[in-house]
């Protein structure tokens, strides 16, 4: 039980931050990772396909006898994880109630910003999760359509980056924003980027490693920790063509991603 892998599934590459956190904090885990580049970017997928591609995407997660699931999208962990998580027959998280948690224990002023997807901002979700805990703090979000097909095509600097960048974040600080939540998880990928931009007085929260932590105690609760002293085995699958995937993500994680498979849901 405790040597089976964990389910970890996104749009595309966005996912491989929270691979990034999970090699680094539980090096010893098994996972498999299904990066949806078929119907990338998610962001302005209507409710009906999300729910769709969730369902087919966990069913196949849950044919390699995983242990538990990481929704390692921001747009799903808005959208459909509330609902799915109902039925799942295994521990199934997110990363944006993380987020949240970590933005709260960060601001100072009170004042968090949010870059997300179309559908994630439209959901409320960091906002509602955000009110859950402090209810007077002020949010303010940003649907960054242009950052996920940047970082899908590895384009994670540039001028086109920085134009991008400036467009959606500066209205943020204008607000006076102290935190920043990069609230789909492709964009830590572009946290060098953000970060030149926004400058030291604000804190950017990247919610793969809070998601890894609250993963990591699930795992401890349960008794499912794997107590090897080897590293895991980590698979990758993609429903669209693996070459670019692979690129990108041999640009991302190095060695660690040493192949990657096809495998169509539809």
């Amino acid at each position: 039980m405790k040597s089976r892998p964990i389910g970890i599934f996104d749009s595309g590459v966005g996912g491989l931050t929270v691979v990034r956190s999970l090699i680094n904090r539980l090096p010893s885990e098994s996972f498999v990772y299904y990066g949806d580049t078929a119907h990338v970017p998610y962001g302005s997928k209507s409710r009906e396909e999300l729910f769709k591609y969730a369902h087919d995407i966990i069913a196949f997660l849950l044919s390699r006898d995983v242990k538990t699931i990481v929704v390692a999208c921001g747009t799903h962990s808005s959208v459909t994880l509330p609902e799915i998580a109902e039925t799942c027959p295994v521990p199934i998280l997110g990363v944006v109630k993380p987020g949240a948690r970590a933005a709260v224990q960060t601001t100072r002023n009170g004042k968090i910003g949010v870059i997300a997807t179309q559908a994630s901002v439209n959901s409320g979700s960091y906002a509602k999760n955000i009110n859950a805990i402090v209810p007077n703090h002020e949010i303010y979000s940003a649907a960054c359509a242009k950052f996920v097909p940047l970082v899908e095509a590895g384009i994670l600097s540039g001028e086109e980056t920085i134009l991008a960048v400036r467009e959606y974040i500066k209205p943020l600080l204008q607000e006076g924003i102290d935190t920043l939540i990069m609230g789909c998880t492709h964009y830590p990928f572009l946290a060098p980027i953000i970060g030149q931009f926004t400058g030291e007085d604000v804190a950017l929260v990247d919610p793969a490693t809070e998601t890894v932590e609250e993963l990591a105690e699930i795992l401890f609760h349960r008794n499912l920790l794997n107590d090897s002293r080897t590293g895991g085995n980590r698979e990758f699958y993609v429903s669209g063509p693996p070459e670019p995937f692979y690129k990108v993500g041999r640009l991302l994680l190095g060695n660690v991603m040493e192949k990657v498979d096809r495998i169509n849901l539809d």
